[in-house]
């Protein structure tokens, strides 16, 4: 996809948090030149695995991720120095003295960049306190404000009342960011639910997609956009034992999510009907294959072109659908109704609904 952003230059507009799994590693590995210059993915590493390592090495030239190891141990295979390419260290108010150190040096080795990240639920210990630890990270990693990108996470919005109450949080986190000159500033949120596995089966169902509503509110703010993709933000959920064919697949402030169950079939028989389901339903986009890589597999699908994937297959279809997804709509002119990809007409909606969002809503 190559959104039209009207001759800007090429910044990065969105940060997406993606595990450092297979899924979420192929849709990145996937990103055209003009859709990699726009999207800054933050890297979540649960584990140092040398698969992993090489997948990062080899992503798009254009895109340079933020890699964030707070949970790894403090050893020297952590250091992003060590990994062979630039990499943006993502760095957070605890981090170790060794740590900082480390990191300043991986920052120094790309530019001099770095980001911060904010954790609006945990890092509430008041503005005097942020302060001084904001000063101490930047004397040990000798890097200055305006060196680092500032992210504010929010953590998991999974109904209206999570969105009223991470707005005041995030705000008052803002509110103390405007102390300081960022270079850039955004504000991310996971709408996914912790688990999919109560939801029907064999028919699209259709997911508010409230860390979007959340940046919405947010709108006066000047924050940019940031997510978890389309799993939770919840560390150690998202149904890793359910084994039935899954798509997530992102729409105008929804999620359509397709987990087929239906008896009497193969897994390709299975996947094949899910995806023709799909293809046929008025949130598929008009350009159709061509609007990501992830679209032109399921419609590969679709028409039997392919075997039936596995759940890390389903994971990247989906995930890079979601990024074209977000960059399209972030770069729709503000007068649109729609992005210039949707149907001329609407036709009644398929599925179920769940949540009080209007599919237009997003």
């Amino acid at each position: 996809m190559v959104p039209a952003h009207g001759g800007r230059a090429a910044e990065p507009v969105y940060r997406p948090i993606l595990a450092s799994r297979r899924g979420e590693l192929d849709a990145l590995s996937h990103l055209d030149p003009a859709a990699a210059a726009l999207i800054a993915p933050i890297l979540e590493i649960g584990a140092i695995e040398r698969s992993t390592m090489d997948t990062v090495r080899r992503l798009p030239p254009g895109l340079l991720p933020a890699v964030d190891v707070s949970a790894l141990p403090d050893t020297p295979e952590a250091e992003l120095t060590r990994w062979g390419v630039p990499l943006v260290p993502v760095i957070g108010l605890a981090e170790s003295d060794h740590r900082l150190v480390a990191h300043g040096a991986a920052a120094r080795a790309c530019g001099r960049r770095a980001l911060v990240r904010l954790r609006a639920r945990q890092d509430r210990a008041g503005s005097d306190a942020s302060t001084a630890a904001m000063e101490r990270i930047w004397r040990l990693t000798a890097l200055a404000s305006e060196e680092c990108d500032l992210l504010v996470d929010a953590g998991d919005v999974c109904c209206p009342a999570d969105v009223r109450a991470a707005e005041p949080r995030v705000r008052r986190l803002l509110d103390w960011a405007r102390r300081h000159a960022w270079r850039s500033v955004t504000v991310a949120a996971g709408g996914m639910p912790p688990t999919l596995s109560r939801l029907p089966t064999d028919e699209p169902i259709q997911l508010d997609r409230w860390d979007w509503q959340l940046w919405q509110r947010l709108a006066d703010a000047g924050v940019d956009y940031g997510d978890y993709g389309v799993r939770p933000a919840v560390p150690g959920t998202g149904d890793p034992g359910d084994k039935l064919p899954t798509v997530r697949y992102t729409d105008d402030g929804s999620w359509w999510v397709y987990r087929w169950a239906r008896r009497g079939g193969r897994g390709d028989d299975r996947v094949a009907d899910l995806c023709r389901t799909l293809v046929s339903a008025p949130h598929w986009p008009s350009s159709g294959a061509a609007f990501s890589w992830g679209d032109h597999e399921l419609l590969r699908r679709a028409r039997r072109g392919a075997g039936a994937g596995s759940a890390a297959n389903w994971a990247a279809w989906s995930t890079s659908h979601h990024l074209a997804h977000v960059l399209t709509t972030l770069f729709r002119p503000s007068g649109d109704a729609e992005p210039e990809w949707r149907p001329r007409s609407d036709p009644p909606q398929r599925g179920r609904s769940r949540g009080g969002m209007s599919r237009r809503a997003g």
